[in-house]
């Protein structure tokens, strides 16, 4: 008996983005910047790493429930306008939350009270903000055009995103300048809208403005799973091969595209894009024949409840983070951060290795969240943000 999809949670979209969002979890809380395993790292520029499918994952995401939450709002009888309100609202408080965490502690304490001196040059776009803008795109664009156009503009974007950084020249790099940072389209594009508000304080922002086109066509293609997934000529089996082919069409677009404009996470090249939605497209398929079509769930609890959770654990997460190395304790003549005290006093001298006190680190604050999603789903303390 096929499987009435819209009217039903996916479980095994909860479990990968939960996994997700852990994963986010896992690379942003090293106990040392400076000791972190290979596949935990970013590729540098060019190139990927396991860490570098972690945030088209979680776009992939977001189109695929954009899919089942609107037909599922329609069949209730939803209009579109209404639609449309509640998503600019949801992504407007997304993109807040962004600022908020990009912001945080807001205030100094010594020498004098005072706002935070990066408050002057706040970074304007972030995870939180790009997941926001590619939210409110993406849904836009599967509310009003057809499916046929939406492909058309994703190969249109794609393919002038790659033309633009190839073809226009940047002052003083010229064009195509791919393998320098600040030398490429995008990053001049932030220079000149985001002025001092960049990355870091840098000259080029991984967020930014015009790299965040292509990542909207990450959200788009993560739409196209869900409109497979909600196929109701299709049987589970039929579901799950589809997303199979396009996931290994994609990587194959995306590799052989990588050879002349490469992969790459920073400027979110379109070989990256493709490369990345078609690795998604794989994972959500084992996922979804695992998980819901064969009813595999144990050991899945886990993913569930960070991914019911999702957005409300990851900005937690980066609220704790930032505190642990504030608040501070006393023992004895000595006082020390409570990074320090987990990291350089527990772990530390747990682990003789760096590398594994480090990851160990990591894992503390997985467990740590990982408590506090499903103390939030066992009462069922589901956060809309």
């Amino acid at each position: 008996m096929t499987q009435n999809i819209s009217n039903n949670r996916l479980d095994s979209l909860d479990f990968f983005r939960g996994a997700t969002v852990a994963g986010m979890i896992l690379v942003n809380n090293p106990g040392s910047w400076s000791h972190i395993y290979g596949p935990l790292k970013h590729a540098d520029w060019h190139g990927w790493t396991p860490t570098d499918l972690i945030f088209p994952f979680f776009l992939f995401i977001v189109g695929v429930s954009i899919v089942l939450a609107f037909d599922k709002a329609i069949s209730k009888g939803a209009k579109r306008v209404e639609l449309v309100k509640k998503t600019l609202i949801r992504a407007g408080k997304i993109f807040g939350l962004g600022v908020i965490l990009a912001a945080f502690p807001f205030f100094v304490f010594q020498p004098e009270f005072g706002l935070h001196p990066k408050i002057p040059t706040l970074r304007i776009m972030g995870v939180l903000q790009r997941i926001a803008v590619c939210y409110a795109l993406a849904s836009l664009i599967y509310l009003y055009l057809s499916k046929k156009i939406q492909w058309v503009l994703i190969g249109g974007v794609l393919l002038l995103y790659w033309l633009a950084m190839a073809l226009i020249p940047v002052p003083g790099y010229g064009a195509g300048a791919l393998d320098v940072p600040e030398g490429t389209l995008a990053a001049y594009m932030d220079q000149l809208l985001l002025g001092k508000h960049i990355w870091r304080g840098g000259l080029w922002d991984p967020e930014g403005i015009l790299s965040t086109l292509p990542a909207v066509c990450t959200t788009l293609l993560g739409i196209k799973a869900g409109e497979l997934l909600l196929n109701a000529n299709a049987n589970e089996e039929k579901r799950t091969l589809h997303l199979l082919m396009m996931g290994f069409v994609l990587i194959t677009l995306g590799y052989l595209w990588s050879w002349i404009f490469p992969i790459n996470k920073n400027i979110w090249t379109s070989s990256y894009t493709l490369f990345t939605a078609g690795q998604a497209f794989c994972f959500l398929a084992i996922c979804y024949w695992v998980i819901d079509v064969k009813g595999h769930k144990q050991g899945t609890g886990w993913g569930i409840a960070y991914g019911v959770n999702a957005i409300t654990v990851f900005f937690l997460s980066g609220i704790f983070g930032r505190l642990q190395t504030m608040v501070q304790f006393t023992i004895g003549d000595d006082s020390y951060t409570f990074k320090e005290l987990l990291y350089d006093v527990g772990l530390r001298s747990i682990f003789s290795n760096p590398l594994n006190a480090s990851f160990a680190h990591a894992l503390v604050w997985i467990a740590g969240f990982y408590l506090l999603a499903r103390w939030m789903q066992k009462r069922n303390l589901i956060i809309k943000v």
